[in-house]
């Protein structure tokens, strides 16, 4: 039964960040990477829930949209075009921190809204205990002085596919596609900006 397995996951996986963090909960960043399908992001949500922490996943998105004063939309658009693009596995850009001026020709590069996010999640995990979903954020914190717990969710390609069937209603075969299909595309973002193989 897939509630009970993803029921266990949790207890699981909150057992370990209480033994890891003792039962004060000091600040800590827990970032979250996750293979499409595995329920990550809704294991990060009731996490957060159990914690009393701020979950934060496409919020970062908006944050960076309100910091930047560039348009929500085009940080979600970003990221589609990245995938897209021919040369996307061949060319590496590793993130450094730097976000342009606005009167810069590549203000709203793919480059810079990546780096307007990474901006975020620095001061985000600098202000409080959270979980972050996805973004690079575990490389992104990787040389801040900020306690971090790094994890990454994963399932079989058939478990997975059958969590995407029942929540896209859609066939066992094209769940399966879009698990594999998606799987490479995160791959190849994270692998783009953080220059990992």
């Amino acid at each position: 039964d897939m509630r009970y397995t993803f029921w266990a996951e949790r207890c699981i996986l909150k057992e370990r960040i209480a033994e890891r963090l003792g039962q004060d909960m000091k600040k800590t960043v827990i970032t979250i990477a996750r293979s499409y399908g595995s329920g990550g992001k809704t294991l990060g949500n009731l996490l957060a829930e159990d914690l009393g922490i701020n979950c934060y996943s496409r919020e970062i998105l908006r944050m960076a949209s309100d910091e930047s004063g560039i348009n929500e939309a085009l940080f979600g658009e970003a990221d589609e075009k990245l995938r897209k693009m021919p040369l996307f596995r061949i060319a590496k850009k590793a993130y450094h921190g730097e976000v342009l001026p606005p009167d810069s020709d590549e203000f709203v590069s793919n480059d810079n809204l990546f780096n307007y996010q990474a901006k975020i999640i620095r001061e985000v995990a600098k202000e409080e205990s959270c979980i972050i979903i996805g973004r690079c954020a575990d490389y992104v914190l990787e040389n801040e002085n900020v306690d971090v717990l790094s994890v990454f969710v994963y399932g079989s390609v058939d478990y997975r596919a059958k969590r995407v069937m029942s929540a896209l209603d859609i066939t066992q075969a094209k769940a399966k596609d879009k698990v594999l299909k998606t799987d490479k595309q995160r791959r190849t973002y994270y692998d783009y900006y953080t220059s990992k193989n």
